[in-house]
């Protein structure tokens, strides 16, 4: 997933959490944190072989999304 997709998504999920115009829809917002968590997962793989720690995993758990 490039970073503009990881973006996309992101920004879909906020919608549907934070936007009350728009309609909840469950199942797309379970499916964009599946390919968000698979996407950090990876990255936190490729970074831990790389030597370089836990440093991709800010993103996601720090972002709007969680409202931190």
């Amino acid at each position: 997933m490039t970073k503009l997709e990881y973006e996309n998504k992101l920004a879909e999920l906020d919608r549907l959490l934070n936007d009350p115009e728009v309609q909840m829809d469950p199942h797309r917002v379970w499916s964009l944190l599946a390919e968000l968590s698979a996407h950090e997962l990876r990255n936190r793989s490729d970074i831990g072989a790389a030597g370089a720690g836990m440093a991709a995993g800010a993103t996601l758990t720090r972002g709007r999304v969680l409202g931190q």
